[in-house]
C-alpha cells in the first residue's frame, strides 16, 4: 500500500499573514547532559497543515473536537485546477469523482495554485460535501476569505487548509486528515496522509 504524506513540516511550515508562526524550545538535551530531550512549542492553530472547524467563521458552529471524525477521515477525490475555481469547475470535479468512486465525492481536495469562487463553494455546499481540501493556507481569495469560509462552515462543510498535492496524482485515495482534539478550539493541526485506492 502505498502512502502519501500531504502535510507540511510544522517549523518551517507556511504561515497565513498575520498569524503568529510556530516556535520551538528546546527544554532538554542529551548533548548537554541531559538523561533525554524534551521539546515545548507554541503554534496557532491554523498554522501548516490544519483543520478549519465552523467555529472558526461561525458563532455557534462546531469546535474542533466536535467534528465528526467520518468528515476527516474516508474516500477522497483529488482534482487539479489552476486559477479560480469556478461553479462549473466545482460540479465538474464532483461528477469525475462520482464516476470514479460515489464515497470520493463527500472529500475534495484540490491539487494546484486553486481559488475556491463563492460559487463553487456553494456548488459543494449543495452537493453535501464533507470536506474541502486545498493547498493554499486558506480556501477562498487570500484577500477576502471570509465569504467562502461562511459559505462552507456554515454548512458544516470542514476545510483542511495547506495541503501538498504535488506528488499526489489525481484520482481516488482514502484520506486521514484527524485534527488534534483542542477542545473548544476553531481549528487544530493534522498530519494529512492519503492511501492509494484500492488498498493493496
Amino acid at each position: 500500500m502505498k502512502l502519501y504524506d500531504i502535510s507540511q513540516e510544522l517549523f518551517t511550515c507556511a504561515v497565513f499573514p498575520g498569524d503568529p508562526a510556530p516556535k520551538r524550545e528546546v527544554l532538554c538535551r542529551m548533548a548537554d547532559g541531559s538523561p533525554y530531550n524534551l521539546t515545548a512549542f507554541s503554534m496557532c492553530a491554523h498554522n501548516g497543515t490544519h483543520i478549519d472547524a465552523p467555529y472558526h467563521f461561525i458563532a455557534d458552529g462546531k469546535t474542533v473536537e466536535q467534528i465528526p471524525l467520518d468528515k476527516t477521515v474516508g474516500m477522497a477525490y483529488v482534482a487539479e485546477h489552476e486559477g479560480i475555481l469556478r461553479a462549473a469547475d466545482a460540479q465538474r470535479i464532483l461528477h469525475r469523482a462520482i464516476l470514479a468512486l460515489r464515497e470520493s465525492a463527500r472529500r475534495i481536495l484540490i491539487k494546484g495554485n486553486a481559488t475556491v469562487s463563492l460559487e463553487a463553494a456553494q456548488a459543494f455546499a449543495d452537493y453535501g460535501v464533507d470536506l474541502i481540501g486545498n493547498e493554499s493556507q486558506t480556501v477562498g481569495p487570500e484577500d477576502a476569505p471570509a465569504a467562502v469560509h461562511h459559505q462552507l462552515l456554515g454548512e458544516n462543510v470542514v476545510l483542511l487548509e495547506g495541503i501538498r498535492l504535488a506528488h499526489v496524482p489525481e484520482g481516488v485515495y482514502f484520506l486521514n486528515a484527524a485534527p488534534i482534539a483542542l477542545g473548544g478550539a476553531d481549528g487544530a493541526p493534522c498530519r494529512a496522509i492519503l492511501a492509494e485506492w484500492p488498498l493493496g
